[in-house]
């Protein structure tokens, strides 16, 4: 699969989306020179005069006042403009395909879930390091927990929802710890999402040791609040993978903690060695070249199979349906 395919529009939007789209794709195709359209089209729109009075309405050549021209433009424009936003979830998703076989073991986030339900404010903290920070994205807006936000506001656009990127680069378990209090429980999230082990593997730790400082974390966060618990564990890459046994040994543990403690676990590990080893898609397309850090694409698949992940939870609690973290059964994407 490459990671360029196009859409299919005519399968995904009516003819007249599809035509209004066509009008709009010099300006949709990358982030900057869609932020550059943005910026030119503001003075334009202040530039163009004011509808004339009606004492003032000529007749023009096709026999309708321009005045009445003026509004059918407009309203074509406001089609084009509703077309558009009705179509930006095309755009804003990135062609991702979810890997077949690999165990989801995230189960069911009731508490998120019911918030969002109910209408409530949501609060979901990000906790990691340099691959929570961003560090590899192009810009801020490129990171996972800002792509995470704008997929669930998306979604949801009613909700009040808030991502907190707690991310610091070059930290594992033990220093995050001493974050763990003030940057997670005192926030009081009704979601945190904890990416850890990848340094610990680096600086070749005992993985057990970074499991059971772990396992202590979640332990703490628990007991302070009813909040759903995801851990992450490491990225599949080519700095990573030269320690393949400590990394292998870290994924283990990290799985065996979500199963001790009834929380989730998203396996990046395995999700990014299917995007290699049975998507075939070459590591350069999702690592930059420091070959451990994820670029925006691979930032932006991983957050939008997490986020697919809470919205399929939300969709069970609806039904009735709570999935026990522990439970390792593969569900389609």
């Amino acid at each position: 699969m490459s990671s360029l395919r196009p859409f299919c529009l005519s399968t995904r939007l009516a003819a007249p989306a599809a035509a209004a789209l066509l009008m709009l794709m010099p300006i949709v195709q990358t982030p900057a020179r869609a932020q550059a359209a943005q910026t030119t089209a503001a003075p334009q729109q202040a530039a163009d005069p004011a509808p004339p009075s009606p004492s003032q309405t000529t007749v023009a050549a096709t026999g309708q006042p321009a005045g009445e021209q003026r509004g059918l433009t407009s309203r074509a424009i406001d089609k084009v403009k509703q077309v558009a936003k009705s179509a930006g979830d095309i755009f804003s998703r990135v062609p991702c395909l979810s890997p077949k076989g690999v165990s989801k073991t995230m189960g069911s986030l009731p508490h998120v879930a019911n918030k969002l339900i109910a209408g409530k404010p949501v609060v979901i903290v990000a906790f990691g390091s340099s691959s929570t920070a961003g560090f590899g994205a192009s810009s801020p807006d490129f990171n996972y927990p800002n792509r995470l936000a704008a997929q669930l506001r998306r979604q949801y656009p009613t909700a009040d929802i808030t991502v907190i990127n707690a991310g610091v680069g070059g930290e594992d378990a033990p220093e995050m710890m001493k974050r763990l209090q003030k940057e997670v429980i005192d926030v009081h999230p009704d979601m945190v999402i904890w990416q850890v082990g990848t340094n610990a593997v680096l600086r070749n730790l005992d993985p057990g040791d970074t499991a059971k400082t772990v396992e202590e974390g979640i332990s703490r966060i628990q007991a302070a609040d009813e909040a759903d618990i995801v851990l992450v564990d490491p990225q599949y890459s080519p700095a990573v993978n030269k320690r393949a046994e400590s990394a292998g040994k870290m994924v283990k543990l990290l799985g065996k903690v979500a199963e001790l403690r009834h929380v989730g676990i998203f396996p990046r590990f395995e999700v990014m060695r299917d995007w290699h080893e049975k998507q075939a898609l070459p590591v350069e397309s999702f690592v930059i070249a420091d070959g451990l850090h994820m670029n925006d694409w691979g930032y932006a698949c991983f957050a939008q199979l997490l986020g697919d992940d809470i919205i399929r939870s939300v969709g069970q609690i609806k039904l009735g349906v709570n999935v026990p973290a522990d439970v390792r059964t593969y569900r389609p994407m």
